[in-house]
């Protein structure tokens, strides 16, 4: 399980603020994000949904395990679903990141969740030995599409290994926030992710 990659999505346009302070931030910690992708609907489901910590899904910082997942296709096929804000309706999928790590990365705090974090049915798993068992039934089932990680409060953007963008302007441009602010973190261009 410790090297599963895992994928957090975010809008190229978010990337400098998260680059500026080094971290990835949870929902509940950010006033006004550049662009908010999640519509009033989201928030207030993710912040009055809670883990067995009871603590509210948004104060985690989610990723998923597979760069497919659910979300994205919504969001790269338009946003139509409720969940999406009028932002995400009119954002092209180009202008959207991967920001990609590990489970083992993210440490042992990493909240497994075998669905939508904020589904009233989806289940958790906090220690190694039941992260690993839902990983395995998840894989054997094909049901990672909506799975997703989650850690706690902020996630190191040090710990980034990978940032994916759909082309070549994409990378220049994210090579020069990187670049301003001494991350070294390498980016790869990989339109598949972004094609619908």
């Amino acid at each position: 399980m410790a090297d599963q990659r895992v994928y957090h999505v975010t809008h190229i346009s978010n990337l400098e603020n998260i680059l500026r302070t080094g971290q990835l931030v949870a929902a509940a910690q950010i006033e006004t994000p550049i662009l908010d992708v999640s519509s009033p609907l989201t928030r207030e489901l993710r912040g009055t949904a809670s883990l067995s910590t009871g603590e509210s899904v948004d104060r985690y910082v989610p990723f998923s395990l597979v760069p497919e997942s659910n979300a994205w296709r919504e969001l790269r096929d338009g946003a139509a679903e409720p969940r999406w804000s009028d932002a995400a309706r009119t954002a092209s999928s180009t202008d959207f990141v991967f920001l990609v790590t590990t489970i083992r990365a993210l440490g042992d705090d990493a909240v497994l969740a075998d669905g939508d974090a904020a589904a009233s049915l989806t289940r958790f798993a906090a220690d190694e030995d039941t992260k690993t068992r839902m990983l395995g039934n998840l894989r054997a089932d094909e049901l990672t599409d909506d799975a997703e990680v989650l850690i706690h409060g902020s996630f190191a953007f040090d710990e980034i290994q990978l940032v994916g963008v759909a082309s070549d302007r994409a990378r220049d441009r994210v090579k020069q926030l990187l670049d301003a602010a001494s991350f070294a973190t390498k980016v790869a261009v990989y339109p598949p992710w972004f094609i619908q």
